[in-house]
């Protein structure tokens, strides 16, 4: 799942498939719903010190940005925090305003059922939460054997390249994906499953792509489809 704090490597990413989840979870909900979840979102794209994983607004300062009166904002905030949204780190005090970091683990938990709305890629990469070169190998008894290369593919040639790298790798998400077709530099690769093509194209896509450059230069894309 999504880390608690979306930094590092891919953060950008992260921060929009955070906000991603929370919209497709509020456009599928009431109005009072899609309100209270817009009104966090404005205050996360214009408050949220992501690094920091801090919100340190006053609230009249949120009164002015959702354009409301101030015991709305002490309302909202506080179903907000009833819901474990956003969590109180420091309270407010003459000359300083309260401080907030976002329980994204448990956002997280309440829209998943709308991520496979946004689509398959989507739910994988949220329920995995890990970078392309973290991506840990099925278990596999025994030695795994190296592709057939006798067709010359292109594609044959960077499965044996992959095989070479991490047989491990190799077998569990690897092997079993055939070559589609080719137009131009597009490169489409089939999965035997909708789930098995998801979670290639968005954790392994680049190890593909640097496979494929590295025996056909003319490769520019690879895609993953489901084979059928």
């Amino acid at each position: 799942m999504l880390r608690t704090k979306p930094v590092g490597r891919g953060a950008a990413a992260r921060k929009y498939d955070l906000l991603t989840a929370l919209g497709a979870h509020a456009l599928s909900q009431d109005r009072t719903e899609q309100v209270l979840a817009l009104r966090l979102m404005t205050l996360i794209t214009a408050r949220y010190n992501w690094g920091r994983d801090e919100l340190a607004v006053g609230v009249r300062e949120i009164a002015r940005l959702w354009s409301v009166d101030e015991r709305t904002v002490k309302r909202e905030m506080a179903k907000l925090r009833a819901r474990g949204w956003v969590e109180l780190t420091r309270a407010g005090a003459r000359g300083r305003v309260a401080e907030y970091a976002l329980g994204i683990e448990r956002l997280m938990q309440d829209t998943r059922p709308g991520w496979e709305r946004v689509g398959p890629d989507f739910a994988c990469r949220l329920d995995a939460g890990e970078a392309d070169d973290k991506v840990v190998p099925l278990p596999i008894r025994g030695e795994v054997p190296p592709p057939d290369l006798s067709g010359g593919s292109e594609w044959a040639l960077a499965q044996a390249l992959l095989h070479a790298e991490e047989p491990g790798l190799y077998a569990s998400w690897l092997r079993a994906l055939t070559r589609d077709s080719r137009a131009g530099g597009r490169l489409v690769l089939a999965a035997p499953s909708r789930f098995h093509a998801a979670y290639v194209q968005t954790h392994l896509s680049a190890r593909l792509l640097a496979a494929c450059r590295d025996v056909d230069g003319g490769v520019s894309e690879v895609t993953v489809i489901a084979a059928g």
